[in-house]
């Protein structure tokens, strides 16, 4: 295997966790990150992509089988090893239960937990190539919820068909709330579909494309190599939303595709030229944004209208029940050829609906 294994292990006993780094590291020559409790892992895992998962069972706050069942929810695919110092029937049936890939007993010997946790890192690996050619998908908004609201359903769609996932958030929201727990939101959101998520610190409301904008969004672009980025429309009353605009006009200008979304704040200059099904997502999208608690009184929060918004936008959509709506700046590649085989894809734009009830 030429490409470095990268392994997140899960331990809240350091001298264990330093002993996991010490073989893998040294002797398998992988990429370590560790965790010391289950949170600060799923934190990891929504920042980053892990070959396998090692996690301990007995931990404060939540077991390894806890946090076993939220990573198969935010990082499908990746194979997860759980281990205990309790070498009981019981602890390896419920580890098998919930899907375990493998169940390792304390302490492990340095050469088998090298040859486990490298025959896992192969396999997983493998069953992914065979899965074929998937996209990587980078959604860009102002502030938390942004992304959320605008396609929330279409980034559960793409991650349905095994899509990658990244969302950027540009400034945590300190106008619209206290910024760690805004923060705290994002991640729950981001963790609903399993999304990677990069959070900056940019000034809410005083967003500029030449104050560092560029640049920030042009490292990951390089980073996550996405073929398909999200953002917020030109036509939108909210300075913010539009330098971020402008921001990935200039730093995705190579990414083959690139879709504008609707938002609270857009104008009615918002002229959609597509519009995604995703019925069967919705649930979703309401499931991020139930995360954001501290804009719960909002009233573009509401699930009744975020349901009627996404029912209006169907109407010009081909016959399904919801959809959300695009400005197309290019379309070379839309989703994955797995996500057009599924069913989830865009309406072409010679079926595109004008105001006038023509056809665009």
């Amino acid at each position: 295997m030429s490409e470095q294994i990268r392994v997140l292990v899960v331990e809240d006993d350091a001298d264990t966790a330093q002993y996991v780094r010490t073989v893998l590291e040294r002797r398998g020559g992988m990429h370590v990150t560790v965790a010391h409790e289950p949170m600060s892992a799923l934190a990891e895992v929504a920042a980053n992509t892990f070959d396998v998962v090692l996690t301990d069972i007995q931990m404060p706050g939540m077991s390894g089988l806890d946090l076993l069942g939220e990573l198969r929810s935010r990082a499908a695919g990746t194979p997860v090893a759980v281990m205990t110092a309790f070498a009981s029937v019981d602890y390896a049936v419920e580890a098998l239960r919930r899907d375990a890939d493998e169940f390792l007993v304390k302490p492990v010997a340095a050469a088998t937990l090298l040859e486990r946790i490298t025959a896992l890192a192969v396999e997983g690996r493998a069953k992914r190539a065979a899965e074929g050619a998937t996209e990587t998908v980078l959604a860009v908004g102002a502030h938390p919820d942004d992304v959320e609201i605008g396609v929330g359903a279409t980034l559960a769609s793409h991650r349905a068909v095994g899509d990658t996932v990244v969302i950027l958030t540009l400034s945590s929201g300190a106008i619209g709330g206290e910024v760690q727990l805004r923060r705290h939101e994002a991640l729950a959101a981001a963790g609903v579909i399993g999304a990677r998520l990069y959070l900056h610190d940019f000034e809410d409301t005083r967003l500029d494309p030449a104050g560092g904008l560029i640049t920030t969004i042009e490292e990951l672009i390089r980073e996550v190599d996405p073929t398909v980025v999200y953002t917020h429309s030109e036509h939108d009353r909210h300075q913010d939303h539009r330098a971020v605009r402008q921001a990935v006009d200039v730093a995705a200008r190579r990414v083959p595709s690139l879709a504008c979304f609707q938002s609270p704040s857009s104008t009615i200059d918002f002229r959609p030229t597509r519009f995604v099904p995703v019925d069967g997502f919705i649930e979703a999208k309401l499931q991020m944004l139930a995360a954001f608690e501290s804009q719960s009184h909002r009233d573009y929060m509401e699930p009744d209208l975020v349901r009627a918004t996404a029912r209006y936008w169907s109407r010009f959509g081909g016959g399904q029940q919801y959809a959300e709506p695009l400005e197309m700046v290019r379309a070379a590649a839309m989703l994955s050829t797995k996500a057009r085989a599924a069913g989830v894809v865009a309406v072409p734009e010679s079926d595109v609906v004008d105001e006038h009830g023509g056809h665009a």
